[in-house]
């Protein structure tokens, strides 16, 4: 019996664990996604922004971006595959190059 409990309790702080660090990653992957979509389309490559969102970015990420005054915003966010509910997201924002408009 005790054996059975203490597999038991292995395998979920095991699951538990292999969830974070997907939760994690999925994380990662949202800031440099919107890192890279900010900086793009700040200098006017607004279609190269939304190919670096799908090629950073984790598997269904989907983005918004806001322009306003002489800055843009980007926020990328994705649901984490391995904990099913949670959504990660990040936020970047990027000064417009000289000659692009808000």
């Amino acid at each position: 019996m005790e054996a059975a409990l203490a597999v038991a309790s292995l395998i979920t702080v095991l699951v538990l664990s292999v969830g974070a660090i997907v939760g994690v990653t999925a994380q990662v992957r949202c800031v440099d996604a919107a890192r890279e979509a900010a900086r793009l389309t700040a200098r006017g490559d607004d279609a190269r922004a939304a190919q670096a969102i799908s090629a950073v970015g984790p598997p269904g990420a989907t983005a918004s971006t806001t322009r306003s005054g002489d800055t843009v915003t980007v926020r990328v966010q994705a649901p984490v595959p391995a904990l099913p509910g949670l959504t990660v997201s990040a936020t970047a924002v990027a000064a417009l190059e000289p000659g692009e408009a808000g």
